[in-house]
């Protein structure tokens, strides 16, 4: 599992609709116990829950504890500090944020132009 770092290091969001706990914390580098932490800290996080009180996160949670770990572990946010941020009007012009989203719109076309090409 990849520690704090730069978000560049993290692997690609695949795609497809629902990840469970264990997945998210590989895709975001976070322990899963971490995760179910920001849940109670951050109102913007709300996995899905099904049997078993299993969690399954969507593709935007995944970009959300992305953006929070980037605030916690690089920007060196506190928890309220990241919290305010994530619901303040920097949220929306938040760059970390595109960035991401950017990034992840290329590794998908990516797949469709090999998918054309075969």
């Amino acid at each position: 599992m990849l520690e704090a770092g730069n978000n560049s290091e993290l692997p690609a969001i695949p795609g497809k609709r629902y990840f469970t706990i264990g997945e998210v914390s590989e895709l975001c580098g976070v322990k899963p116990h971490v995760l179910r932490y920001w849940e109670q800290e951050f109102p913007q996080l709300k996995p899905v829950k099904r049997r078993g009180n299993r969690r399954y996160y969507q593709r935007q949670d995944v970009l959300v504890i992305r953006q929070i770990r980037s605030l916690l572990y690089e920007q060196g946010f506190t928890i309220g500090g990241a919290r305010n941020r994530l619901q303040g009007d920097e949220a929306r012009d938040d760059l970390t944020q595109a960035q991401q989203i950017v990034r992840q719109i290329r590794v998908e076309l990516e797949e469709v132009l090999r998918i054309l090409r075969r």
